[in-house]
């Protein structure tokens, strides 16, 4: 059975909106190594369709991009992306599959069957499984940045306190913070 790891880029205030972290090489790369070593991305519709509008162009260099964008692109064009929507069922960009209903069955199969561990980039989608218990890992980007907004990590709210315990933090040179947890069991 794989691992679940929320991964996200997150700003010192909490905020997850994507457009509020540093979009520089390094910051590509450290998302590059960890789709690298992982054998599924999951997203929720709303996640989907902003990745879907943009990287397949990048990956078909239909789109500008610098070569770390272009690699991550090229690896998320073969990547198995699984899309949890009770709105959309058809998902056409390559290698992308539907998680309908039950969320707490799809998820987990999809962990059963993936050894590699699935990533999951939906803040959203994350809440909900974090309610279902099905997060084993976190790997946080936590940008040097305070945006005074939202949408922010865990919004609606959860039943409880999580302990985590800390796996490794990096100091990137871009003055971002990668923090590694696992879940305290």
């Amino acid at each position: 059975m794989g691992l679940l790891t929320f991964s996200i880029n997150v700003t010192l205030d909490g905020c997850v909106d994507h457009q509020e972290g540093i979009a520089d090489d390094e910051t590509h790369a450290f998302f590059t190594r960890l789709l690298d070593r992982s054998g599924a991305m999951l997203w929720g519709r709303v996640t989907y369709e902003m990745m879907e509008s943009y990287w397949p162009a990048v990956a078909r260099s239909d789109a500008e991009a610098p070569p770390a964008m272009r690699e991550w692109a090229v690896k998320l064009e073969a990547k198995p992306k699984y899309v949890a929507s009770l709105t959309r069922k058809n998902f056409p960009w390559t290698n992308s599959h539907h998680i309908g209903d039950d969320l707490r069955t799809g998820v987990q199969k999809l962990k059963d069957a993936t050894s590699d561990g699935v990533l999951l980039g939906s803040s959203k989608l994350a809440t909900a499984l974090e309610r279902l218990d099905l997060i084993d890992e976190y790997q946080l980007l936590v940008h040097p940045r305070i945006a005074g907004h939202g949408p922010t990590l865990y919004e609606g709210g959860l039943p409880s306190t999580r302990r985590l315990d800390l796996i490794s933090a990096k100091a990137l040179r871009n003055g971002a913070v990668a923090m590694h947890y696992r879940r305290a069991r």
